[in-house]
């Protein structure tokens, strides 16, 4: 079967893969055999549009789009994904400057005109004309063997070529809003604000069908053989056989529509703030906001093969679904990744000075810059052991030089930076009392490094030296990792800071561990952390000292007895307890998942024995099942480690196929929803019962709560696939639950 190509080549598809099971030796094991799916990502050409109302929207077999506002045909230019175009004049074809084009639409995949004077198109060698006599109409469509139905206020006309117009009217003060056309009873349907009627091109015959309030738009829904009215609160269905109007569905992302267009799959509705589509089964897609859509006022909408053109305000959002599998998904975001977000070996963020600009992006340091590396370097690990590919070791070499340098820029032994960077950076300026001056007079490096960034050494550096088949990668790895673990041991269990003191969070001391209140999260977070880093530790240097004080913190200070408590008695600290442990635990904290789960791969891969083992399981398992609702990818994926029976496979590529490709971190809202069922405030602050779909909701690292439904920063930042998709996806290649 020949390859298709990826977005650059725009082959598109039209209908979703199929999932298959794959055969396994161990039957156990859930594995997800890649499939094709469809992603979506934008194209967006912007363009103030006027006040008035009069907008139509429409294309051509080409893939040519035609925008008229008022009497003018604009069309968009030069948008491409990730960088926008803009709405121009259409001057194509120079006598349509003369022409009072009042209506377009197409018909038989041609672009066809309503003007003052008639029908006509430029498809067709120019053939098709067909005068009427409406003053000024609003709105046609056309039917079978070109007979087209055309209408001005209450006055309509079926216009065929060679025939004399027939005209008709509607009552007083019923005036057209839509007209489509139904294929399979040949017959038009005509939209009011209050009344929708039928009408017979083969006997002229006009048939009131049904009523309704505040009726804005219409369509024929072929697969379901009904119509869908869009209202300005919701939209009910016609059964054409039963001739019978359902109930108003209002349970909707917005309910003011103002258009609705439908094909074999979907019903696609416009509305004033943004667009949805609902396939056969009723789910919603939502696509509002900057990541979709140039506005939030849909004016017109049009379904073109496996695009979808929605006109705003502010211009034309195409969104285009792309077949492809996750391993294709997955070449496209590693070239994202090495082109933009590689800062000296760092896995990075843009920040952008123009709003969803690539061009403007400026490499930034971070806090976790060793964290959010060691998770893609984990994920290049993984990608190295699955495929062999050069590529992905030279790139865990390059990174790994990166978290080398944090240890040696540095006069502290075994002490990682957060960060580093070249003496004089802006950023540095303005956070002084992090940077310190290297002995290297260029550069500096950051201060203050915190337990989220030990953990993730640790992770990372028994990744690479466990999976990756190269003598440097696993030499190198078991160094460092042995440099930062002696550190801690030797201090006490801190990490001490160029002043002498620990840092604010690299504490795993018994006496600070130990000093929350069971309910404290941190007490069984940094006992789990640091009995896995210990064991890592010990495992890959076999030093007894690890192991020893592993057992010690465990058995003598009650770290195994602080892991194995459940998650359902982590809450707030209570009266009584200090500030620190009241702000600590004033609500759940999605960092410390990152942490927990992170951890995970030392703490079970690498227990002492079996019967640890089976108890490391056991609370993982605990924590699992509280993370179910959020639908994490990564934390499903990292639940297939200790049983890949018994995990949410579909919701973690659930979670792989409808994250968006488009990483910028545009502004997010859903709170305003209608279709969503809000929950009473609470701990885990989970504000909805279902969570939503990762395209529709701002773009977030795995430490974030999935259940924010606001978010984003108005598109200023490219946020790294590295850490958030691409750990998930090959962590799942190498464990042999993604095939």
């Amino acid at each position: 079967m020949k390859k298709k190509p990826l977005i650059l080549a725009l082959a598109l598809a039209t209908q979703f893969g199929v999932q298959v099971w794959a055969q396994n030796p161990n039957p156990k094991k859930q594995v997800h055999q890649d499939r094709t799916f469809l992603q979506d990502y934008a194209i967006k050409n912007a363009g103030k549009l006027g006040t008035g109302n009069l907008f139509s929207l429409a294309s051509d077999r080409n893939g040519v789009v035609q925008i008229l506002e008022g009497n003018q045909l604009m069309k968009p230019f030069g948008g491409v994904f990730q960088q926008d175009g803009k709405i121009v004049s259409d001057r194509t074809y120079l006598p349509m400057k003369d022409k009072k084009v009042l209506a377009i639409d197409r018909y038989q995949d041609q672009l066809v005109y309503l003007d003052d004077e008639a029908l006509f198109s430029n498809a067709w060698a120019g053939a098709l004309f067909i005068k009427h006599t409406l003053s000024n109409p609003t709105a046609f469509a056309g039917g079978n063997n070109f007979t087209f139905l055309a209408a001005a206020n209450n006055k309509l006309q079926l216009l065929q070529k060679d025939k004399a117009a027939y005209s008709f009217e509607l009552p007083a003060g019923i005036n057209v809003a839509d007209i489509v056309f139904d294929a399979g009873q040949n017959l038009f349907w005509i939209l009011s604000s209050t009344e929708i009627y039928s009408f017979s091109p083969a006997n002229n015959a006009l048939t009131k069908a049904t009523t309704g309030d505040q009726l804005t738009s219409l369509a024929v829904n072929p697969g379901k053989n009904q119509l869908v009215v869009g209202t300005k609160n919701g939209f009910f269905t016609y059964d054409l056989k039963a001739k019978k109007k359902s109930e108003i569905n209002q349970k909707l992302p917005w309910t003011e529509i103002t258009t609705v267009q439908a094909d074999q799959d979907k019903v696609w509705f416009g509305t004033t703030m943004g667009a949805f589509s609902m396939d056969a089964a009723g789910e919603i897609s939502y696509y509002y906001g900057d990541r979709w859509l140039p506005g939030e006022q849909v004016k017109d909408l049009i379904i073109q093969g496996n695009k979808t053109h929605v006109l705003t305000e502010n211009g034309l959002g195409t969104i285009v679904f792309e077949e492809m599998t996750l391993a294709e998904k997955a070449e496209i975001l590693d070239k994202q990744m090495r082109q933009h977000h590689i800062r000296h070996g760092f896995n990075a963020s843009l920040e952008l000075s123009e709003k969803g600009n690539l061009a403007t992006g400026q490499l930034s340091d971070s806090d976790n810059d060793g964290l959010w590396t060691t998770m893609y370097l984990a994920g290049e690990g993984f990608r190295y052991a699955v495929t062999k590919d050069p590529e992905a070791l030279q790139n865990v070499k390059e990174s790994l030089l990166a978290m080398e340098r944090l240890f040696t820029i540095n006069s502290l032994v075994g002490f990682p930076s957060r960060s580093f960077e070249r003496s004089g950076y802006i950023p540095q300026l303005s956070d002084p009392e992090r940077w310190q001056h290297a002995k290297d007079p260029e550069w500096d490096w950051k201060s203050t490094t915190s337990s989220d960034e030990a953990i993730g050494h640790v992770f990372a550096f028994g990744v690479l030296a466990e999976v990756v088949e190269d003598p440097w990668v696993k030499a190198k790895s078991i160094e460092l990792l042995d440099a930062m673990m002696t550190h801690i041991v030797k201090n006490d269990m801190y990490m001490i800071d160029f002043d002498g003191k620990p840092t604010l969070w690299g504490k795993w001391n018994p006496v600070y561990v130990n000093g929350f209140p069971t309910s404290v999260g941190d007490r069984k977070l940094n006992s789990s952390n640091i009995t896995g880093m210990l064991q890592t530790a010990y495992h890959f240097t076999g030093k007894q000292m690890y192991k020893d004080k592993a057992f010690e913190l465990m058995n003598k200070y009650g770290y195994l007895e602080n892991m194995m408590r459940p998650m359902s008695g982590i809450g707030r600290s209570g009266d009584g307890s200090d500030d620190w442990a009241k702000m600590l635990s004033d609500g759940w904290n999605h960092s410390d998942d990152e942490m927990y789960y992170v951890g995970y791969w030392g703490l079970y891969r690498y227990a002492f024995d079996e019967n640890l083992k089976a108890k490391y399981k056991a609370s993982i398992v605990d924590h699992w099942e509280a993370e179910r609702p959020e639908k994490e990818g990564l934390w499903n994926i990292f639940t297939a480690l200790v049983q890949p029976e018994n995990f949410d496979l579909e919701e973690a590529i659930w979670f792989l196929e409808k994250h968006p490709i488009d990483f910028i971190g545009w502004t997010t809202k859903n709170s305003h929803r209608k279709d969503i069922e809000l929950m009473e405030p609470n701990f885990r602050n989970q504000l909805t019962k279902e969570v939503l779909s990762p395209s529709e909701v701002r773009i977030a690292r795995h430490n974030a709560n999935r259940f924010s439904l606001d978010g984003g920063n108005n598109g200023m930042t490219a946020n790294s696939p590295g850490d958030i998709w691409l750990l998930p996806y090959w962590m799942g290649r190498y464990l042999e639950v993604i095939k």
